[in-house]
């Protein structure tokens, strides 16, 4: 696998002068993932996705990307998980990738194109949007009373950013990690995209048998989208924290699914918008 940053000559311009150096960006290329699955006429094969992201943990993008559009159920609908087709010209990376499922795993055609509740230029209203959760069979998390302690959820944030290595050279990758009520980090990812570093995450989650993910929260860098809510509600996981603001939609998904949205946790600040129950903290 090629590095997940590459080296670029960039001019600098600073104080009214120009000055000629070497520069890193994050890597982005596409991934079409593949299923392969059972039909009445034997084995057959289709493209699901193609997405945008930073090389590395292919595997687990793909597997969080089929278990959070309900595709798959489990890890055990997987048989295998490879790379195919010849590698990229110019970085040599494979970027395709093909989920094999279990014979007796079936699948849903009608789910083989991404959810459209998840696009922002859908069109369609949140309603509609909140609905289609339900019709897969998403409920509320009623009876997780998984807490976490205000002083384990402010030290979160540093913790992610010092687990950044490609975005210490760049400065262009999301980060996203799950935590424990410890404050233990359990898998943290980056990428150019934020659903896909979160993709990543719960694909690693999911291929280690540890969804439902009930006692973890997610931290997330930048906004907290309706996106990233869902892929955490069919996680799981009762809590998603933000460093930056979170959406409307994001706001109305939490609270009618009963989940904790915590955003602009910065320092030792942070807004709850949903799921106050979950924080505990000394007035």
């Amino acid at each position: 696998m090629a590095g997940r940053s590459h080296a670029v000559d960039i001019s600098k311009v600073s104080n009214g002068s120009q000055q000629s150096r070497a520069d890193s960006v994050a890597v982005e290329e596409p991934l079409e993932i593949r299923l392969g699955y059972s039909t009445a006429d034997g084995r057959a094969s289709r493209s699901v996705s193609i997405t945008m992201r930073t090389p590395g943990n292919d595997p687990e993008l793909a597997a969080g990307f089929l278990y959070t559009e309900s595709i798959i159920r489990r890890a055990d609908d997987i048989s295998c998980i490879e790379t195919c087709g010849p590698p990229a010209p110019d970085s040599g990376n494979h970027n395709v990738v093909r989920v094999e499922l279990g014979p007796d795993v079936s699948v849903d055609l009608g789910r083989l194109q991404r959810h459209f509740y998840t696009t922002s230029s859908c069109g369609v209203c949140g309603k509609t949007s909140l609905d289609a959760l339900r019709v897969i069979g998403v409920a509320p998390m009623g009876n997780n009373d998984t807490t976490f302690d205000r002083d384990v959820l402010i030290k979160i944030p540093d913790k992610l950013r010092k687990a950044q290595a490609t975005f210490d050279k760049t400065g262009g990758l999301h980060a996203a990690g799950v935590f424990t009520t410890a404050g233990e980090l359990v898998v943290t990812m980056e990428d150019v995209g934020r659903h896909n570093a979160v993709d990543k995450v719960i694909g690693a989650l999911l291929l280690d048998d540890r969804l439902p993910a009930t006692d973890l929260g997610l931290m997330v860098s930048g906004r907290a989208s309706f996106e990233l809510m869902q892929k955490a509600l069919v996680a799981g996981m009762p809590l998603l924290a933000a460093v930056s603001a979170p959406s409307s939609l994001a706001v109305q998904l939490a609270s009618e699914f009963n989940m904790t949205l915590v955003g602009f946790l910065r320092g030792d600040t942070f807004n709850i918008y949903s799921g106050k129950q979950r924080i505990q903290y000394e007035n």
